[in-house]
């Protein structure tokens, strides 16, 4: 993996139009080069087919800090399309290299392509993961930390280390497999086990190497993303507290826990100190509100420590009751420094009016026999063209309706099974302060994402939303974030301001929901088509569908 910081004013001239459109001069830039390709390894014990970054799997940490500028040269030696997308990574006013179907063309098997972008105004905790054809079932994930400035003071000391840890459950077979058996209508049921950093471990194994070896009364942060497919993992470790730190990209209140729910999509920081007897321990991560346990477990080693690590584990809570009472904890620290993208007034997200209030509902349907995922009566696809491109274009008209999904769900969403198969894009005006419920009607949990933005999670509740449940919100501190979870038959509310122009996806992180169509897209536009809003598209943007042969539009106006 290369990486090199340069000044602007020695940059190759290939560069010079990516410079004018996303970097000061004082901005840093980082640049890395990925060869991915296929492997054989045996995460669950049994040998399959992996994607491997730079022959790495999981694949390298991407450690960057606020405004850095990102350019990761990928060569795609897969024998398909691939595209990589920055889960929580803003892309201010660039939703051109956010990596989603929506917004890019897949760099083709057998060819490379550059990405460039700035972590503007942002800290903390993300990964990043291949988003095309169900790759991820196979690895091309791994994590991305954007850290503070060194001029920005953080509310805690600096930790002796900084440590990634990515836990996901995982099958056993390859996502060619997977997805053939999604494509002919069946969900792949239960996965085969979990994963920690690419690894299950096995209790008990003396032999075992550590994933982290920690120096006695040191402090350590701990950085903790479910990267999985299916279930919603609890991570706690051996014999040591943890104290939360940070919830993707916020400092949080700084409360102290013996174990944290962790679900799909998420990332957690924390710091945990090495306080205990000098010997190993065990990080566990095993799967919630399911009828099968699935685990896995990753070594801690103390510096000259003495012992192996106990063979009795840490057990994980019960029911879902206590998981809503953990995300009751979580609060926002107002009084932390850190960079930070928020409009004007944001700090009072609690006083601003709501323009808008969308509901969007879940559902699991069939579709001519097969199974699809659904919002508001929608099932998602891809067209060949990129929404991004066909709207810059002006042929969204050939490719995609707008405002197909409405902002409440048919009153019959719990019986019907019709389904409309399309793209769903729903229209939104730039700058306005919008209310979205998340409804799930079903009987399992759900993580939901937004790319391009953060947002206030101000409840998840039992039963029905309706108007009168907004007396119970969260309008001062809750954590601004990009992810969350919604309860069996509850539901789950956030505010935002869509002050991000472009092309966003909001998703299922649910693999198979995500693949099967619970997902949809979000166009926020710049009124008056203004790089003041949003950038023009770079001449290095992919081409491909209706729009590969015809002529680049003019920019947007200065």
């Amino acid at each position: 993996m290369a990486k090199k910081s340069i000044i602007v004013s020695s940059l190759f001239p290939w560069l010079v139009s990516m410079v004018a459109m996303v970097a000061y001069a004082e901005d840093p830039y980082l640049f890395f080069t990925w060869n991915v390709t296929y492997g054989t390894l045996s995460p669950l014990g049994v040998p399959e087919q992996v994607i491997l970054i730079n022959n790495q799997f999981p694949g390298p940490n991407l450690n960057t800090t606020t405004n850095n500028n990102i350019v990761i040269n990928v060569f795609n030696n897969l024998d398909e399309p691939l595209l990589f997308t920055w889960s929580g990574v803003q892309h201010r006013k660039n939703s051109w290299q956010d990596g989603t179907p929506g917004t890019m063309c897949p760099i083709p098997a057998g060819k490379n392509f550059t990405y460039h972008f700035q972590v503007k105004d942002q800290i903390g905790t993300f990964y990043y993961w291949p988003s095309t054809g169900f790759q991820k079932a196979s690895g091309g994930f791994g994590g991305l930390r954007v850290n503070s400035r060194l001029l920005i003071p953080v509310p805690f000391d600096t930790p002796e280390d900084d440590f990634t840890v990515l836990i996901g459950d995982w099958y056993s077979k390859s996502h060619a497999t997977l997805r053939k058996q999604l494509d002919s209508g069946k969900s792949l049921g239960k996965p085969d086990g979990v994963l920690m950093n690419g690894k299950q471990g096995k209790v008990g194994d003396e032999k075992e190497a550590p994933l982290f070896t920690m120096k006695p009364g040191k402090t350590y942060r701990f950085r903790i993303c479910n990267v999985g497919m299916r279930n919603s993992l609890n991570f706690r470790i051996q014999g040591h507290s943890m104290k939360l730190v940070e919830i993707e990209g916020s400092h949080t209140q700084q409360a102290i826990y013996d174990s944290l729910d962790i679900h799909l999509g998420q990332c957690y920081s924390v710091l945990v100190t090495a306080d205990k007897e000098p010997k190993d321990y065990y990080m566990v991560a095993s799967s919630r509100f399911t009828k099968y346990h699935l685990q896995a477990t990753g070594k801690i080693r103390y510096e000259n420590g003495k012992g192996p690590a106990s063979n009795q584990l840490p057990e994980a809570p019960a029911g879902w009751a206590w998981s809503l009472n953990q995300f009751r904890t979580l609060r926002w620290n107002l009084t932390a420094s850190a960079a930070r993208p928020n409009p004007q007034g944001s700090y009072l997200y609690g006083k601003i009016n709501i323009t808008r209030t969308i509901k969007l509902a879940n559902t699991a349907n069939t579709v001519n026999g097969k199974l699809r995922y659904a919002i508001n009566g929608q099932s998602h696809i891809d067209p060949e063209t990129p929404l991004k491109l066909a709207e810059y274009y002006n042929v969204a008209n050939k490719v995609f309706n707008y405002d197909t999904v409405k902002d409440e769900p048919p009153a019959d969403i719990e019986t019907t099974d019709k389904v409309t198969v399309a793209p769903i894009v729903l229209n939104a005006t730039y700058r306005n302060f919008v209310e979205i419920i998340f409804e799930n009607h079903e009987k399992g949990v759900q993580s939901w994402h937004l790319d391009g933005y953060s947002f206030f999670p101000v409840a998840i509740e039992v039963g029905t939303w309706t108007p009168e449940r907004r007396k119970n919100y969260n309008l001062l501190d809750a954590v601004s974030r990009y992810s969350i979870q919604v309860y069996p038959k509850s539901w789950a509310a956030v505010l935002l301001t869509f002050d991000n122009a472009g092309m966003w996806n909001i998703r299922s992180e649910s693999l198979e929901r995500y693949y099967l169509g619970q997902q949809l897209y979000v166009s926020v536009a710049s009124p008056g088509r203004s790089q003041r809003d949003e950038y023009s598209m770079p001449d290095f943007v992919l081409p491909c569908g209706i729009v590969k042969d015809m002529p680049k539009p003019p920019p947007y106006s200065t």
